[in-house]
């Protein structure tokens, strides 16, 4: 007998602070380190880190088409064939992000590290990155 396979998977996203994702989805695109990996259902497993500053999207059935996004800050992901699991050092639905106010910390962001110049320090540089990724969050709704 044929074994079908399902046309979902469950997608979790998890940060130290809540549950944000936790639905069947048709598929998600992780940002890792080495570029974004592309899920379906089926997919081979597979353990990678993610990518500070990431973008990750997911369509869900019920979503009218649409992809969901989230940004990430870091984290590692867990690939099965009917799960993926994203355990990430912090993260942010685009739905919780307030478009003015990323964009305006970008901005500011961005104004700190050109004052600073060389002599940037890496939580400077951090906070465009965090930043960059709120909004291109945000922008991929």
């Amino acid at each position: 007998m044929a074994e079908t396979m399902s046309q979902t998977m469950l997608l979790q996203v998890v940060s130290p602070e809540r549950l944000l994702v936790d639905e069947q989805v048709t598929e998600a695109q992780i940002p890792a380190l080495d570029g974004y990996i592309g899920a379906l259902p089926g997919h081979a497993p597979l353990l990678s880190a993610l990518k500070v500053g990431g973008v990750l999207s997911y369509r869900a059935p019920g979503h009218n088409g649409k992809d969901e996004t989230v940004a990430v800050y870091g984290g590692f992901v867990q690939i099965l064939p009917d799960r993926v699991r994203v355990l990430a050092d912090s993260a942010q639905p685009s739905r919780d992000i307030n478009p003015e106010q990323a964009r305006e910390r970008l901005k500011k962001a961005q104004a700190a590290v050109e004052q600073q110049g060389v002599a940037s320090d890496e939580a400077s540089r951090d906070e465009i990155v965090r930043a960059q990724a709120a909004v291109d969050a945000i922008a991929a709704k």
